[in-house]
């Protein structure tokens, strides 16, 4: 669907199989299908080639003819609400855990010194009074900094970072996830990207190439595989290709599919060779991932010393409240900790060890690009003869002999001087 918008709602089966990177034969059955569900049409040429033409509204149509479509849309509305509550609530659980901690240390702390200040003044008398002085003493964060921690200075300091590096537009809290774990795959499209390049290769080639312009772009190869190209398999599986030997018996490859188009085919640039983006450990700002690490020091410092506290029971019972209920959740409170510093140093360990064999591949396609770009005379003889198999069928309006938009009477109708030149045409070849 999105292939058919991108290409102007009229396109052939090879326009979409090229566009999204995907089997030609799937990408026929699909679009047959969609144009039966969302009231396409199909045109077909004199040469018998097919091509299909769509409303513009036909994403309407299907929304309107399909429940399933109405309620998809619907959940992904509120997934990406739910997701973002799902990705705020592990800052939300850290700062939660700090509080309680903290503040169970305060209170217990203060229990313990009123205790012993009373059996210090236990035998002696003042009829002034007195009262007990407790310093101010917070070991977390600095709440002021941390609830306006994007104010102007903040933002100043932003605008003198390098124009070169783009800035990240997370939150706090969107960090915190962040900095657990990471910001997903970069790599994810990397299976789109790479048949999209391949279908554009061989379309920007007319349909004709050989097996070393098409390795840049694939994986691991063996010497087996590059002796005798097994890895054009996949390749010509999807794209509905076949091979063409040459008179030295060197092998070139023929997508006829990716031949035909519905509009003029203007050449695209690509890339020289597939490249995978290497792993990051996250895309929040320096300062926010110090702030996620220091509290989450601060976290599991603050639960080791609450976890000593809390063995005095006696204490914790003569307590109650917000202290006992603290105790019940203490091995959460601790196993959240320990985990909240684990997770992050065993991902970065696995990103070093990823990125390593990512950075191999890359380089392995860079070194096929090479080979290509020095041109041996074998390379030379074999694109010399797939230009032999290149072409270009590109179905115009005026072409048509057939479309569903009309009633078959009326085209014959309004091709009936076309009908007629044609028989004059074969009149006329008789009679000579």
């Amino acid at each position: 669907m999105k292939s058919v918008e991108q290409l102007g709602y009229r396109v052939t089966v090879g326009d979409v199989a090229a566009q999204a990177g995907i089997d030609v034969n799937i990408a026929q059955q699909q679009l047959l299908a969609l144009a039966s569900d969302a009231g396409g049409h199909l045109q077909v040429a004199e040469s018998g080639e097919i091509a299909f033409q769509f409303p513009q509204d036909f994403r309407t149509v299907l929304r309107n003819k399909f429940w399933r479509l109405k309620l998809q849309e619907w959940w992904e509305k509120v997934w990406r609400v739910l997701f973002y509550i799902i990705r705020i609530s592990f800052g939300i659980l850290l700062l939660a855990s700090i509080v309680l901690i903290f503040v169970s240390i305060a209170i217990i702390l203060i229990a313990i010194n009123s205790s012993r200040d009373g059996d210090d003044s236990g035998g002696s008398s003042n009829s002034g009074g007195g009262f007990i002085f407790v310093p101010r003493l917070w070991f977390g964060p600095n709440w002021y900094w941390f609830l306006y921690w994007d104010d102007n200075d903040y933002y100043n300091q932003r605008r003198q970072r390098s124009a070169n590096l783009k800035d990240n537009q997370y939150n706090f809290l969107e960090a915190v996830f962040s900095f657990l774990f990471g910001d997903g795959n970069p790599n994810a499209n990397l299976e789109e990207r790479r048949w999209k390049t391949i279908a554009t290769l061989i379309r920007n080639n007319q349909g004709a190439v050989i097996a070393e312009q098409v390795a840049p772009y694939l994986d691991e190869i063996s010497r087996q595989e590059e002796e005798y190209e097994d890895y054009m398999l996949p390749v010509l599986t999807r794209f509905n290709g076949y091979p063409k030997v040459s008179p030295q018996g060197e092998l070139v490859y023929h997508f006829p599919d990716l031949q035909t188009t519905a509009t003029q085919y203007r050449p695209q640039g690509i890339v020289s060779s597939l490249k995978e983006q290497l792993w990051k450990f996250s895309q929040a700002s320096s300062g926010q991932l110090m702030l996620a690490a220091g509290l989450g020091v601060a976290n599991i410092v603050g639960a080791i010393i609450l976890g000593n506290l809390l063995q005095d029971q006696t204490l914790v019972q003569s307590l109650g409240g917000w202290v006992a209920f603290v105790d019940v959740i203490f091995p959460l409170l601790l196993v959240y900790g320990i985990g909240f510093l684990t997770v992050p140093l065993i991902r970065f360990i696995w990103i070093k060890w990823r990125n390593a064999r990512i950075e191999v591949r890359n380089q392995n396609r860079q070194e096929r690009v090479a080979i290509l770009n020095q041109a041996q005379d074998s390379i030379k003889q074999k694109l010399s003869f797939a230009r032999q198999f290149a072409a270009e069928t590109v179905i115009d309006q005026k072409d048509l002999a057939y479309t569903t938009e009309s009633d078959l009477v009326e085209q014959e109708l309004e091709q009936v001087d076309k009908i007629d030149a044609e028989w004059q045409k074969r009149l006329n070849e008789s009679n000579s």
